[in-house]
């Protein structure tokens, strides 16, 4: 199999600048398309420099509190199962994940957001995090949301975001004006919101493909460094909700869809890794890369037993995705390198009960 038949992003993901039509509809919509922009890690722009505890804090005024549970992707499912690496990846990564030997994985599935009720409905970001057990006590994590791209370049935007969608205490929804004027003073957040509202949600976890977003850095036994990126992608295929669907779905069957699906067979995904050229934009999750870069299929994931998160292993999970074996380096992507102390402070006050 050639590496380039793999292509980790289809066309339709590539036209990604809003319409002046899209634009003109989004007022309407605006509460939607701002959860689905929430991830994690991010706030205003570069002129008031953002930090962990504030971000935090601006998460918290948006969505509430629910004691002891995730701050943000706060509706999830457990999962496990294995990862096989190839050799095509094993030489451009020295990382033991690419060994070809199966490693272990923690893996859960959520939707954006601090809203534990959120409906399984919603135009939000989906998401796939993965803890790898690696030998020698070794952990590795990957990130992902179940778009190309995230909704700021730099992590002022992201609080930006989570200030705008504070409820008004007069009408318990967020100001139409100020989220009105997030949009109109944060262009980097609009190429993921246009994404997301052009994209109807899935109808299964399986059925969807989950990128990396950020740029990362293959080292392979030489010392050579790729610059990379990825995506998961479903061997089920990718399917969204019709129209009709989404009116009759419920609020709560993604759990239960993936615990049939594995219930019959593995679940896969293969990791497709995108190769970066001189002059694509390394550090910036907002901005795609060109659809003919090379791709290499890097390995498959087989998620063989799904659960409920209470209990299960995934629930203190801390899915930071600055958590990397030797081999696989950060980019110096500042919303990357700015998830790593937000998550931390999150973790610490769920784990403490707060």
């Amino acid at each position: 199999m050639k590496a380039a038949a793999h292509r980790p992003c289809s066309s339709r993901t590539q036209s990604l600048t809003p319409s002046p039509e899209r634009r003109a509809r989004w007022p309407a919509r605006a509460v939607p398309f701002a959860v689905l922009l929430a991830l994690w890690s991010v706030g205003p722009s570069r002129a008031a420099e953002a930090n962990a505890p504030e971000v935090v804090q601006a998460i918290e005024a948006a969505f509430g509190v629910t004691p002891g549970q995730r701050r943000n992707h706060i509706k999830g499912t457990c999962a496990e199962g294995e990862f096989v690496g190839t050799p095509d990846a094993a030489r451009l990564s020295r990382s033991a994940l690419f060994s070809g030997k199966p490693v272990p994985v923690i893996a859960r599935f959520s939707l954006s957001g601090g809203n534990p009720k959120v409906p399984d409905t919603a135009r939000s970001g989906r998401g796939m995090g993965l803890q790898f057990k690696l030998p020698g006590g070794q952990l590795h994590h990957i990130t992902m949301l179940n778009t190309p791209m995230f909704g700021a370049a730099v992590p002022e935007t992201f609080r930006d975001l989570m200030v705008a969608m504070r409820p008004d205490p007069s009408t318990g929804k967020p100001d139409p004006e100020k989220l009105k004027a997030f949009r109109a003073s944060h262009p980097d957040a609009l190429p993921q919101a246009e994404y997301l509202a052009s994209h109807n949600p899935p109808a299964s976890y399986a059925n969807s493909s989950y990128w990396g977003i950020h740029t990362f850095r293959f080292v392979d036994s030489r010392g050579a460094v790729t610059p990379v990126r990825w995506q998961f992608v479903p061997a089920d295929g990718e399917r969204p909700l019709t129209e009709d669907e989404l009116k009759t779905a419920g609020a709560n069957f993604l759990e239960e869809r993936l615990v049939e699906r594995a219930q019959k067979a593995p679940v896969r995904w293969d990791m497709v890794v995108t190769l970066g050229e001189p002059g694509d934009p390394m550090d910036d999750p907002t901005q795609l890369w060109p659809a003919s870069r090379k791709t290499v299929k890097a390995g498959t994931l087989s998620i063989t037993s799904v659960t409920a998160q209470k209990g299960a292993a995934c629930e203190t999970v801390n899915f930071d995705p600055m958590v990397m074996a030797e081999g696989i380096e950060a980019s110096n992507d500042p919303v990357l390198r700015f998830r790593s102390p937000a998550y931390a402070i999150s973790f610490g006050k769920r784990l403490s009960g707060q």
